[in-house]
């Protein structure tokens, strides 16, 4: 079994920065990929950005493209999502995800584990 554990989410106005981590636990050797889904209220959740296990394939949806950096530190088991110049739209509930094989990166259902979620909010 994995665990894993977002922070780093809250409120931030318009043009604002955040930076989300994502601590894995538990059997975190078996981890292939990582990533971030998020879902807004009243929406589909949605894929955000993926990194594979040596960091150097990277992944992002077209809204995350120049905004957001997915990036993973393997000696602490940690992934990060540094989101610069957020805008209202981002708001939404983050979730980590991690994935054991190679069976995808846009889907939910090609992740094998999720965390809790860290709400961001992005309102002036």
């Amino acid at each position: 079994q994995v665990q894993l554990v977002e922070s780093g989410g809250g409120l931030v106005h318009p043009g604002g920065s955040l930076r989300l981590s994502c601590a894995a636990s538990g059997s975190s050797f078996s981890i292939n990929a990582m990533g971030w889904f998020r879902q807004a209220p009243g929406k589909e959740r949605e894929f955000v950005a993926h990194i594979d296990w040596t960091g150097h394939r990277t992944y992002y949806a077209d809204s995350a493209k120049g905004r957001f950096t997915i990036s993973r530190d393997n000696a602490k088991d940690t992934v990060y999502l540094q989101m610069n110049s957020l805008k209202p739209e981002d708001t939404a509930v983050y979730y980590c995800v991690a994935q054991l094989g190679s069976s995808g990166v846009y889907y939910a259902h090609n992740y094998d584990y999720w965390g809790q979620g860290t709400q961001v909010t992005v309102s002036s």
